[in-house]
């Protein structure tokens, strides 16, 4: 059964406990929380402060994607804040093999992104001590722009990765997510679908995460 992750970066900022009550009611299994730094991509979003005042409204899983420089330095800091799972960014880690260490060490699950320009192979060292790897399928950074095709392809690599190797790693994908591409995701290895601007820009949120989940 695959997962459901919105994107609180959709979110009208202004209302977060009426968006986190709503999730807390829908099929959702996560939440998304998308960190920016305004310098690893060119957006600011929030940090530890919103983090922890959502996570007094929330009941799930939170999923922190850090899309920052150095996040080594923040690595116990989030685990205080609220998160669940911790993902940083391939190309923002030096010393990847330490940084997933240190996640763990903090009791965390550890994730880690790919942007779109980046082969899948670079994990093959790594993959077997990842819980998740995040597909980003979308240049990261901003909210409802149009999916990459390669990402299915970007899936069937990294699937033949984690069979090859023994890994337990989840697959999620984020950006461009909606109810058009969702089954062939899902039916090409993905995991956990992350979707932002196509939940909270809908109609009926509970009804599109429902949608989304019983595919």
């Amino acid at each position: 059964m695959h997962l459901i992750a919105p994107s609180i970066l959709s979110a009208d900022f202004a209302n977060l406990q009426t968006a986190c009550e709503m999730l807390n009611k829908s099929e959702a299994d996560w939440f998304h929380i998308d960190v920016m730094d305004g310098v690893f991509v060119p957006n600011i979003s929030f940090g530890m402060p919103v983090i922890k005042a959502i996570r007094k409204h929330s009941t799930k899983i939170f999923d922190v994607h850090l899309m920052i420089v150095e996040p080594d330095k923040y690595i116990a800091a989030f685990k205080t804040a609220g998160a669940d799972v911790l993902t940083v960014h391939y190309e923002a880690c030096t010393h990847l093999h330490r940084t997933i260490q240190a996640i763990k060490a903090e009791g965390m699950k550890a994730g880690v992104s790919l942007n779109p320009h980046t082969n899948v192979n670079v994990l093959e060292d790594i993959i077997v001590d990842l819980d998740l790897v995040l597909i980003m399928s979308v240049n990261p950074g901003f909210g409802g722009q149009s999916f990459i095709e390669n990402t299915y392809h970007k899936i069937e690599q990294l699937k033949k990765l984690i069979h090859l190797k023994n890994s337990k790693a989840l697959i999620e994908i984020d950006g461009g997510v909606t109810l058009a591409n969702a089954k062939k995701l899902i039916d090409t290895g993905a995991n956990v679908l992350v979707a932002g601007s196509y939940v909270f820009n809908s109609e009926n949120p509970i009804e599109t995460i429902k949608n989304l989940k019983n595919i």
